[in-house]
């Protein structure tokens, strides 16, 4: 039998690349460079109040052979970070942190097994068996002990019911998504659409031309230096337009554009020649994970064009399958983007509390199927592609 042992890591450059991302599935979101590039600049780091405690299994087993003992093997992980915040999760916990501190009570530390910044699903437990997964929850939770809760944010919904037979409480939530069943073109897909939503778009994108707008679709290798200082220009400007501050920096993008050319889409929009906006992707050959963007100025519809239009252009023209546009906003509906619920897994140490928390997400969860069903009698689609 092997010796699997857990090790909490607080930094992955001990960690062989490949055998994470081995683990990983070709989840460019989940891989070792992006976690790693998080990490080495200050973007998710102890000092942003995300302190890196990756959960490990390793198997550790001395070979028979008379070779000796071989390294120890990478078996399962899960990536966890202790937070003093709940910023950048997508999965709202503020007002449990507030009822924790009206009642005297500390919420901060608190564990979270997540994507920094991204509301992005998929696998949370990166094993090879329901065995490994299950021994990666009980793990977690013995070490949440120290804390004061233990969150999952967007697991696969097998992982979900394992946290939830390990005596974890779920939610749902709602993304909007966009699925390309094969469309030949970009007028393909617009054909599948009502009427009115169609004209909407082409009436949309008509005011991009009619402005001089143009947009070039840059993919890793081909992003110069000046591009990446553009989109840090236009990100950092929006966010603060927002009275935000940007969660990122510019060296991680230019890290990410380094080690990961094969993920990396940067979409820059243009008038009379000069960038006036830019807007970041991450995809794989099945997914385009729409990010990040900023503009210099405003214009009507800008955001639509360099974020989603141009997206669905790339997926089409690559045969990628879902365009996932981020958390929330119903004015994915009218472009082509359907409801998906989402899960999250949640446990807290105090038993009152956890017992008022149970009783909210039922109550939630039930406005959550509503908001859905209402939803979906809105489809955007003509009525034969809802049957």
């Amino acid at each position: 039998m092997p010796e699997i042992h857990a090790r909490v890591l607080d930094d992955l450059s001990g960690v062989d690349a490949a055998d994470w991302n081995r683990l990983a599935g070709g989840h460019p979101m989940l891989s070792h460079e992006f976690f790693h590039a998080l990490h080495q600049t200050g973007c998710a780091a102890a000092d942003s109040g995300w302190l890196p405690q990756f959960l490990t299994l390793w198997d550790e087993t001395a070979q028979n052979d008379g070779s000796g003992v071989p390294p120890p093997r990478l078996r399962a992980a899960m990536p966890l970070y202790l937070k003093s915040h709940s910023y950048g999760e997508y999965v709202f916990d503020w007002a449990w942190a507030d009822a924790y501190q009206r009642h005297g009570l500390a919420y901060y530390p608190k564990l979270l097994a997540a994507i920094p910044f991204s509301p992005v699903s998929g696998p949370r437990l990166l094993a090879a068996t329901d065995a490994e997964r299950a021994a990666l929850v009980r793990a977690a939770l013995a070490l949440a002990q120290n804390a004061s809760s233990l969150h999952v944010l967007f697991p696969e919904p097998q992982e979900a019911a394992l946290m939830q037979a390990a005596g974890m409480m779920l939610r749902s939530s709602v993304q909007f998504h966009w699925s390309n069943p094969g469309y030949g073109s970009f007028d393909d897909f617009l054909s599948h659409l009502s009427h009115d939503k169609r004209k909407k778009i082409r009436q949309e994108r008509r005011k991009m031309r009619d402005a001089g707008v143009s947009f070039r679709r840059l993919r890793g290798n081909e992003i110069k230096e000046s591009d990446w200082a553009l989109f840090a220009r236009c990100y950092n400007r929006t966010y603060r337009a927002h009275r935000s501050t940007p969660y990122l920096n510019l060296e991680l993008f230019q890290r990410l554009g380094q080690t990961m050319p094969q993920h990396v889409l940067l979409i820059v929009a243009e008038l009379e020649g000069k960038p006036i906006a830019s807007a970041f992707n991450l995809y794989s050959q099945h997914t385009l994970y729409g990010r990040y963007w900023g503009a210099l100025q405003y214009l009507p519809c800008l955001h639509f064009e360099t974020c989603y239009y141009q997206a669905l252009e790339f997926c089409i023209e690559q045969n990628i399958k879902v365009f996932e546009g981020g958390a929330q906003g119903e004015h994915k509906l009218a472009r082509g983007f359907l409801p998906v619920k989402t899960l999250s897994a949640h446990w807290l140490a105090h038993p009152e509390f956890s017992d008022a928390v149970e009783r909210f997400l039922t109550r939630e969860h039930q406005g959550i199927d509503r908001y859905v069903d209402e939803l979906n009698e809105h489809s955007p689609f003509k009525m034969e592609n809802n049957k």
